[in-house]
């Protein structure tokens, strides 16, 4: 069988305050698109994994998320090809292990113990309880609170992810150190950027998502990363109504209400040197859509 885990952007990212575990608790819409790893599964004499690329081999997530749900053993082959950018904000390791937790659950992988699912995804990453939804979703707490929006509108989505990993940490210690500075006023759950996106999307009003959208890493990572900088500069020159950063980055990203609207701004994005651009529609829950490049 064949399992496909699509990438996610961040509408909205609001990084609320830090708690004594060292997590922070954060307030995100996050929506699924059509850009897709591919995972393959046939019946072996024994467990195999393998990567393409090859060096994302070693302490893999689809292999924890295999033995987290208890088909660690299983007499299984398994083979992950990556088409999402690695290290860009875009979650495709967190999508990975939630596709075989799904696949567990569906009882592809055998007869599994029955388990809390969204416990076991929380355990392994604070994204894949989130890619348990198949829909768009506003994610709270630290990543265990999960708000499905239900059906998502047919809007499109440029990616263009630049040749550069952000560490999460390092996107961290920099929002921590500029908010030492200057404090963030509160943010009411209420009047949040983040339901004001919730509300729009499922609303499919494709103008006050846009209006909403925001990431606090954005402007921080801007101006660390001189890649993701170009990134977001090379969208917004090309015409893009609002390009931003996804999750710490480094991947940029431009919501378009229409394919054609989505085609005719990566025709005009000058690519940087390094970077990959993709043309994808949000994923429905139905399928997944496979990628086009640009």
């Amino acid at each position: 069988m064949i399992v496909r885990a699509p990438a996610k952007i961040n509408l909205t990212l609001e990084i609320l305050n830090r708690q004594d575990d060292g997590y922070h608790r954060l307030r995100s819409v996050m929506l699924p698109i059509a850009l897709e790893d591919e995972i393959a599964i046939e019946p072996a004499e024994r467990f195999t994994f393998s990567c393409d690329p090859a060096s994302l081999s070693s302490d893999n997530l689809v292999v924890r998320a295999l033995a987290a749900a208890g088909a660690g053993d299983a007499k299984l082959a398994v083979a992950l090809r990556k088409q999402i950018p690695v290290g860009a904000g875009l979650g495709g390791g967190s999508s990975d292990a939630a596709a075989m937790l799904r696949a567990a659950i569906d009882g592809a992988l055998g007869a599994v113990e029955a388990l809390d699912w969204v416990a076991v995804a929380r355990g392994l990453g604070s994204d894949i309880p989130f890619f348990l939804t198949g829909t768009g979703a506003l994610v709270e707490g630290t990543g265990e609170r999960v708000t499905a929006l239900g059906a998502l509108p047919p809007w499109w989505v440029v990616v263009l992810a630049p040749d550069v990993h952000v560490d999460t940490g390092d996107a961290y210690r920099r929002l921590a150190a500029t908010r030492a500075q200057t404090p963030p006023a509160a943010r009411p759950r209420s009047d949040s950027a983040s339901i004001r996106a919730l509300e729009a999307v499922q609303r499919a009003d494709y103008a006050a998502a846009v209006a909403a959208a925001t990431n606090d890493f954005e402007p921080l990572i801007a101006a660390a990363y001189a890649p993701v900088a170009a990134a977001l500069h090379a969208l917004r020159a090309a015409g893009a109504v609002h390009a931003m950063l996804s999750g710490s980055g480094g991947a940029t990203f431009a919501l378009c209400e229409h394919e054609d609207a989505g085609r005719s701004l990566a025709a005009a994005v000058a690519l940087p040197p390094g970077a990959r651009l993709f043309v994808v529609p949000l994923a429905a829950a139905a399928g997944w859509r496979a990628p086009s490049a640009a």
